[in-house]
C-alpha cells in the first residue's frame, strides 16, 4: 500500500508516493493516461474490434465469463466474485448468454438452491476465433518487449492490480464508516 508522507522534509521511503513531488506527479500522469488509451484510445477500440469480430461479435464481459466457464462450471456467485461483478451483473450477464444458447443453467447435484452455469458447445465454438485471435495480438504486443522486461511487466501489473483491489476495498470502507457516522444516532 503506498503512504503519503506528511512531515515537511521527510525523505519518503522508495514505496511513497507524494503527490507533491514532481516525479511522482508525472509517473500518476502517465499511467493515468495509459490506463485511459487501454480502456477507451482508438488502438484499444481497433484492438477490440479485432478481438471481438463483425459479425454478431461477442462483448468482453461475454467473452470473460465464457473463457472461465471454459475452465470448469461455475456456481453464480462464484462466476460474480471471478468476473469482479455484482451478482445482479453476472445474472443478467448469463441470461443473454443462455438466449444467445451460449451457456446453459442448472441445479447442482449437491444442493439444489445452488444453481451452476456451463458452457454449451455452441459457446465453446463462439469463444475460439476470439481467444485465437486474443492470443495472436498478446503475443505481437509483447514482442516490443525482451523476455526480461515482459516478466518485470507481468509482476508489476499482477502488484498494480493487488493495489487497485486494496485501493477499492478502503475506499469502500471509508464510504461504509462515513455512512454509519452519518447514520448513527447523536449520543448525548
Amino acid at each position: 500500500m503506498a503512504r503519503a508522507v506528511s512531515e515537511v522534509g521527510a525523505t519518503p521511503p522508495s514505496d511513497t508516493v507524494e503527490p507533491r513531488t514532481p516525479v511522482d506527479t508525472e509517473h500518476a500522469r502517465r499511467i493515468g493516461r495509459a490506463w485511459i488509451e487501454l480502456r477507451r484510445g482508438a488502438s484499444a477500440s481497433a484492438l477490440r474490434n479485432y478481438l471481438f469480430g463483425d459479425e454478431t461479435p461477442l462483448e468482453q464481459g461475454q467473452l470473460d465469463a465464457l473463457d472461465l466457464l471454459a475452465r470448469r462450471d461455475r456456481a453464480m456467485k462464484e462466476l460474480a466474485g471471478r468476473l469482479r461483478v455484482d451478482p445482479s451483473t453476472a445474472t443478467r450477464a448469463v441470461q443473454r448468454l443462455e438466449a444467445d444458447g451460449l451457456v446453459e443453467r442448472f441445479a447442482s447435484p449437491d444442493d439444489g438452491r445452488v444453481v451452476l452455469v456451463r458452457i454449451t458447445d455452441d459457446g465453446r465454438r463462439r469463444r475460439e476465433a476470439p481467444v485465437a485471435r486474443r492470443a495472436i495480438a498478446m503475443y505481437r504486443i509483447l514482442a516490443a518487449f525482451d523476455r526480461n522486461e515482459r516478466a518485470a511487466l507481468a509482476d508489476l501489473l499482477d502488484r498494480f492490480i493487488e493495489s487497485l483491489d486494496d485501493v477499492v476495498e478502503q475506499l469502500a470502507d471509508e464510504e461504509r464508516a462515513a455512512a454509519e457516522v452519518a447514520n448513527s444516532p447523536e449520543t448525548p
